[in-house]
């Protein structure tokens, strides 16, 4: 029997997001877009988001991925390729998904500072549906911020203001460009005091939680619905930390996940770490949704947006993927951190065995996919994890 303590909140975030998903394909004008991207000004031209990174999760969770992955592949597709973009592409072939698919888009935009491989997708999409692209192309940050990169973003930002201007036909408000902006700021504010519950000794919430609970900070980011259910969220945890309730009994050791979950392995990973009194109190993945907060107190919206989408974690150099490793240590007093070594995601994944010997706690790496099944080993993955554990306790 599971000993995993369900949010209630988990509940309504489904509600929230089969509306969300509804929604999508009741709009008239509709962009798919990556998770990376700036958001913001498509919601302050009613434009409606769609992303197909999280609709591949839900694929993932659902355990098709290998199905869609597998249609895509027939079409030529190489089982190299990120799982995600398999199993969009797989979906948008056949029309189908867990939701029904997924509407068609009006038009995409691309932001390649989560990877390059978006670029080539999102290309392939562009194909399929016959409607336009725009990629907001991001320079690295190996060592620093420098100010030549944000310059170079945000005269791309405003070649994008007249993109929608001209796919819409409408004129871009700057007051409701800002509106949304003070919506995103709220929202990620809310989500990241959900995060940082996880302090707590013992933590009221785990990494699981947080990626079940993730979507509405990554789809929704601009409106009112990220700050009422995140609100509503910690206030549930704030009354477990007020009772003494953890989300894992007797946790004895604390830890941080490394890379984006294994959505068909959530509920099995978690009993695994519950068995071993053990609690992801953290993660590098959800945390990445809290830099929109270099907004703040801002007189220019547009290159602020230009410093925050550049600066975020998956386009950062090494020592500072490092640094912000060792920076979650010390916020969650962790342990020892469990590193996903993702075949799908290559940016994530490179270099995290340079990345163990800059952090200042114990470190695994498990070999998994973030949705395709097919090349994982939980018998594998449990004797590392067993073996890494009994490590950390003597």
């Amino acid at each position: 029997m599971s000993r995993i303590k369900k949010l209630k909140a988990t509940s309504k975030m489904r509600e929230i997001m089969l509306a969300y998903y509804m929604q999508g394909k009741q709009a008239e004008e509709v962009s798919w877009v990556t998770s990376g991207a700036p958001v913001e000004f498509l919601y302050a031209m009613d434009v409606y988001p769609i992303y197909p990174e999280n609709h591949a999760a839900l694929i993932g969770a659902t355990k098709m991925g290998p199905n869609f992955s597998q249609i895509a592949e027939n079409e030529g597709f190489s089982q190299d390729l990120c799982s995600y973009a398999r199993c969009d592409i797989g979906s948008a072939m056949v029309g189908s998904s867990p939701i029904g698919g997924l509407p068609k888009p009006n038009f995409l935009l691309c932001c390649n500072n989560i990877c390059n491989t978006v670029v080539k997708w999102y290309e392939v999409l562009s194909r399929m549906f016959k409607v336009p692209l725009f990629i907001l192309d991001v320079p690295f940050v190996r060592k620093e911020l420098r100010e030549s990169y944000v310059n170079y973003v945000e005269e791309q930002l405003y070649d994008f203001i007249r993109f929608l201007e001209k796919v819409t036909g409408e004129e871009f408000d700057e007051s409701r460009f800002r509106e949304v902006i003070s919506l995103s700021i709220q929202g990620v504010n809310a989500y990241r005091d959900v995060l940082l519950m996880g302090r707590h000794k013992p933590s009221p919430l785990t990494c699981f939680d947080a990626f079940l609970n993730m979507a509405p900070i990554v789809c929704l980011r601009g409106t009112e619905t990220p700050i009422g259910f995140y609100g509503e969220l910690k206030e549930e945890l704030e009354e477990r930390v007020k009772n003494g309730v953890g989300a894992v009994d007797n946790e004895e050791i604390r830890l941080l996940w490394d890379n984006i979950p294994i959505w068909y392995e959530l509920k099995r990973l978690s009993e695994f770490f519950i068995d071993h009194n053990a609690c992801l109190v953290a993660d590098t993945y959800t945390n990445a949704w809290t830099g929109i907060l270099r907004l703040e107190n801002k007189s220019d919206p547009i290159r602020s947006l230009a410093e925050t989408y550049t600066f975020i974690y998956l386009n950062l150099g090494l020592e500072l993927m490092a640094e912000a490793i060792n920076r979650l240590i010390d916020v969650y007093d962790v342990d020892g951190v469990v590193i996903h070594s993702n075949r799908s995601c290559k940016p994530y994944s490179f270099g995290q065995y340079e990345i163990q010997k800059m952090i200042d706690v114990p470190s695994v790496v498990i070999e998994a996919d973030m949705t395709d099944s097919r090349v994982f080993s939980m018998a594998q993955v449990e004797t590392r994890l067993e073996a890494f554990l009994e490590r950390l306790k003597s």
